[in-house]
């Protein structure tokens, strides 16, 4: 249940970032909430049900606004997997490196996709540009901290109701009869 409310709320992500977004000014930002959603799934989620987020998320991605299919879900797999390897080996409390690590394995991705699409079609690319990659790493970084507050109440709403109506389905037994 969780998984897929998470998913659906991943659909919605996905609509605003390929419709509204690209309505705004460049210089404005765009920050990519998918990404973010992406991040904190891998914090919150067990392997399976974070994988499957992971692939269905940047499977629509791809289809939505990729150039070369399977690109984005390749590198939304790989994200992935860092970061669940690196939040679950760490003895640092996990609130403390999350926006850190969001701001890093975003810059990290946006020079790797860079590198990947340099060698698979040399002139298409504009040149690199270390100021915009910056900026869009720090507007990803400002929007980060909203949507992780949002994306951990839901989840405590989501894991919570579901514990309490379990409590209240055992609880209907009279123990002093």
């Amino acid at each position: 249940m969780v998984t897929l409310s998470f998913l659906l709320l991943g659909f919605v992500l996905v609509a605003v970032q390929t419709t509204f977004f690209h309505q705004f000014p460049h210089w404005l930002g765009r920050p990519d909430l998918v990404f973010i959603l992406l991040v904190f799934s891998a914090y919150r989620f067990s392997w399976l049900p974070g994988l499957l987020l992971a692939i269905l998320l940047g499977w629509l991605m791809d289809v939505t606004s990729g150039v070369y299919l399977g690109t984005y879900l390749l590198l939304v797999l790989l994200v992935f997997s860092i970061v669940k390897f690196l939040s679950q080996n760490s003895a640092v409390k996990e609130t403390v490196f999350q926006i850190p690590l969001v701001g890093g394995s975003y810059f990290c991705a946006q020079c790797f996709f860079y590198l990947f699409f340099a060698f698979a079609q040399p002139g298409a690319l504009p040149p690199w540009s270390w100021t915009r990659v910056i900026q869009e790493t720090l507007i990803l970084l400002v929007a980060s901290i909203p949507c992780f507050v949002f994306f951990n109440w839901f989840y405590e709403k989501l894991t919570t109701r579901r514990l309490a109506s379990r409590q209240l389905k055992r609880g209907g037994v009279n123990r002093f009869r």
